[in-house]
């Protein structure tokens, strides 16, 4: 050890040049690891959270589309209904169930006269919308018939009704016109506090306007988990209870098709208390003559994306390292043949071939040491500036990456097998050489 100790100090320039390539593939891999582990954590908190792996989505396989009250006598069986709904809820292992009814695309106008040319209407349980995920910015789900919860979305977009017509005719004439684009831009973007205030819905019949009845908003949801507010804005969601829908769909003439003996919904979701018994349920739904969904199969794409870039750049870090193991066995042979007056002396005064041998092993692997020392140092700069890049560039605040200690290991790991593998050949040379052959030529 002391001997090898004194060879590295002696031989700086040889050392340094050691080290960096190894300290690089060191870093590389450290790298690769801790963005993988953050890549996927922020997955899991972020994107596939926001996908909600533990609900199914049930849906009809009966011909009602959405809005409609039931179907053809020959349909009834594909109908996701109350009876139905009731019978998912029994289910081991389900947690919840919540049903959705779509009541369509309305044009509203609120108390102050401002005017959203869309905002998709949907019947559930307001007193589930937590269930679903959702965050309550302001108010809450109020019981009376009547009253409507509105998402991020639908607070966005309001404009009074000059400014409405005036941009509609503008887009008809003159659609190219970029200034026209950015004001329109400008109104979908900007946020208004409709909390507290009445809404109606605008309802074509037969080319005339039908306005129903004032409804309250009683609450404004905040921006779902995992979704930026500037793509956010764009899905306008109106959320009623069915009383609600059905006090509307009476007063706007939404009654279509033949009205079914009990209440049909458009979706079901369902929450499952573990992954493991999402494709079971989905089974047992199906048999109700039901079509169930989930979102297991993007976790399993991104997942697969996730691996691949992991794998490749591990790739990377093992070739530079193969790299850098070359290197050394030159820079180790090159000092085997320099050396072969104090091989062959050691070998005189009693040195064996196996004492020979761990002395350029345990040279390489303080190479590989402290080659992978400086890799943690390279590591933790790298992984700074990319921190400091995603901060600035990307916006994804969610995504920060760190250097766990579990890595640390692993680089070192790798550093110090590729020294020891990469000192393998120079020091079975050094073993070999002829003692006094050595001692005569030098």
């Amino acid at each position: 050890m002391r001997l090898a100790w004194g060879q590295i100090k002696r031989r700086k320039v040889v050392t340094a040049l050691c080290m960096t390539g190894i300290s690089i593939g060191c870093a590389a891999i450290i790298v690769a690891i801790s963005i993988g582990n953050a890549a996927q954590g922020y997955l899991e908190t972020e994107i596939i959270g926001g996908m909600k792996l533990d609900e199914i989505t049930v849906t009809p396989q009966g011909s009602s589309g959405p809005g409609e009250g039931g179907g053809a006598a020959g349909g009834e069986r594909g109908l996701l209904t109350d009876d139905k709904v009731q019978v998912i809820q029994g289910f081991n292992h389900v947690k919840s169930v919540i049903a959705t009814k779509q009541l369509g695309y309305f044009r509203s106008i609120s108390s102050d006269n401002l005017i959203s040319e869309g905002v998709n209407v949907v019947a559930v349980d307001l007193s589930k919308l937590k269930e679903q995920g959702h965050r309550f910015k302001e108010g809450g789900a109020l019981e009376q018939i009547g009253a409507v919860v509105l998402n991020y979305g639908a607070t966005t977009g309001w404009k009074d009704a000059e400014t409405s017509e005036r941009l509609t005719n503008m887009m008809n004439t003159d659609p190219n016109n970029p200034k026209l684009w950015e004001e329109f831009q400008m109104y979908e973007g900007t946020v208004t506090d409709m909390s507290g205030k009445s809404i109606q819905l605008e309802q074509m019949d037969n080319e005339k306007k039908l306005l129903g009845p004032q409804m309250y908003v009683g609450g404004v949801l905040d921006v779902p988990m995992g979704r930026e507010a500037q793509f956010a804005i764009y899905d306008r969601q109106a959320y009623v209870s069915f009383d609600t829908a059905e006090w509307l769909a009476d007063s706007l003439n939404l009654q279509n098709g033949t009205a079914s003996k009990q209440r049909v919904y458009d979706s079901v979701t369902v929450k499952v208390d573990d992954l493991q018994n999402i494709k079971p349920l989905e089974d047992l739904i199906s048999k109700l003559a039901l079509n169930a969904s989930d979102n297991l199969a993007m976790r399993d794409q991104i997942a697969s994306q996730l691996d691949t870039f992991k794998a490749i750049a591990l790739g990377v870090g093992v070739f530079i390292l193969l790299l850098a193991s070359i290197s050394i066995i030159v820079a180790m042979t090159m000092s085997t043949h320099q050396r072969r007056r104090q091989i062959g002396i050691m070998k005189v005064l009693g040195a064996n071939m196996p004492q020979i041998r761990n002395m350029f092993i345990v040279e390489a692997s303080l190479l590989g040491l402290l080659g992978g020392l400086l890799g943690i140092v390279f590591a933790y700069l790298i992984i700074n500036g990319l921190n400091s890049f995603i901060t600035a560039s990307a916006g994804m605040s969610g995504l920060q990456i760190a250097v766990t200690l579990g890595t640390l290991p692993i680089g070192i790991a790798f550093a110090v097998m590729t020294g020891i593998l990469s000192g393998i050949y120079p020091a079975i040379s050094a073993a070999r050489t002829n003692a006094l052959l050595a001692i005569k030529r030098d």
